[in-house]
């Protein structure tokens, strides 16, 4: 038996933005705390979404302390925010950063305690305060998933929280709201989708739904993303990237990740790096090892990108699959090694990184698990 989660109601498409202030009118909440991020704050994407709300008259807070890796004391402070202002619902407006730290503060405003105390999976007892998730990224799938991440600032990890009580009650995926994000970002949000589908479809925890859904996703991400990175306002492959998060996020979100995303975050938590450019980096690494264990897994991803499988051999297939990925990372600028990023091997912990990948709660998703030595290796490659 497979359980399949996503939001109860789910805006897509050019313009639904405006959709949100009826939606939330009828529903009856009197107050939201509005959870994003500086860059929105002073951004032309907010008042977009400010509009409609104060055409339904609907009341906010907006708490924008919210850095690109949320922190721990991010959520708490908006939580004191929350209850400060009586809010009743929760409105998130942004990317990753900003849709996790509103999952993490829905969780705790109706279960109490601390953020590590929801660490690992389904660890709240309570539905979360409710949440419009508003998407302005095509990557991280945040506003439909039932997983959200927090860095816990002393401890340098990137905790992962995998909870059916943080689902939000409605995503909004807007293409118009991603027309201004630079290239870069386009590139490394683009680049954490395609990571999401890859990972999704060679997991053991894959199945039939799920399956065609990653497909689907690596299909358009392959047309759209090197598009959407070339011209942000080619609103078709913005919108092609909007469908290609939404497939890609209802399919990570039921069959779960893997061991590039166990290695990616230890790389965000310590050093503060863009967590899409880390996926990418670190996809083929990964994946040409699971290739080796389960070579059959990736026909799917090579015919997804684009080759014949007929006649092909499920190596051969592998190995497109990962020399196609490649391409298309270097075709929207993603760096190749992480001195690019401005860190050096000799200053790297490569053990302390690697023991935090192994208990990583994407681990074990894997179709293997990697030693403490390949771990270790993998991250070596990124030198």
């Amino acid at each position: 038996m497979s359980t399949f989660y996503v939001p109860a109601v789910n805006l897509i498409g050019k313009g639904v933005v405006n959709e949100v202030g009826p939606y939330v009118k009828e529903l009856g909440y009197s107050k939201a705390l509005l959870v994003t991020d500086k860059f929105i704050e002073s951004s032309e994407i907010l008042p977009k979404v400010l509009k409609p709300l104060d055409a339904e008259g609907i009341e906010y807070v907006i708490f924008s302390d919210v850095e690109p890796n949320p922190t721990c004391k991010n959520v708490m402070d908006g939580l004191a925010a929350l209850k400060e202002n009586n809010c009743d619902f929760i409105i998130s407006v942004g990317g990753g950063s900003p849709q996790d730290a509103a999952s993490c503060i829905s969780v705790i405003a109706t279960n109490g305690g601390k953020p590590q105390d929801y660490e690992g999976l389904h660890k709240s007892a309570k539905k979360g305060m409710p949440v419009a998730a508003i998407n302005t990224t095509a990557g991280t799938s945040a506003e439909i998933t039932i997983n959200y991440v927090i860095t816990d600032e002393e401890r340098k990890v990137k905790m992962v929280m995998v909870d059916k009580n943080s689902l939000a009650l409605i995503s909004v995926n807007d293409p118009e709201l991603m027309v201004s994000k630079p290239a870069a970002l386009t590139a490394a949000t683009g680049m954490d989708a395609l990571t999401h589908a890859v990972e999704a479809l060679v997991t053991p925890g894959a199945y039939g739904v799920t399956k065609k859904l990653s497909i689907g996703a690596i299909e358009l991400i392959k047309e759209y993303l090197p598009r959407a990175v070339a011209n942000g306002h080619d609103i078709e492959a913005r919108e092609g990237m909007v469908n290609a998060i939404f497939l890609g996020g209802m399919s990570f979100n039921n069959a779960g990740l893997g061991y590039v995303h166990s290695m990616a975050h230890q790389l965000g938590a310590v050093y503060n790096l863009p967590h899409g450019v880390c996926c990418a980096m670190l996809l083929p690494v990964v994946e040409r090892e699971n290739a080796k264990r389960v070579p059959g897994a990736f026909r799917n991803v090579a015919k997804a990108l684009g080759l014949h499988t007929e006649g092909k051999t499920d190596a051969e297939c592998a190995a497109y699959a990962i020399s196609e990925i490649e391409k298309l990372s270097e075709t929207v600028g993603i760096p190749k090694k992480l001195t690019e990023l401005g860190i050096e091997e000799k200053d790297f912990d490569f053990d302390y990184l690697s023991k935090n990948a192994l208990i990583d709660a994407c681990a074990p998703g894997n179709p293997f698990m990697p030693t403490l030595e390949e771990t270790i290796a993998f991250y070596r490659e990124l030198f």
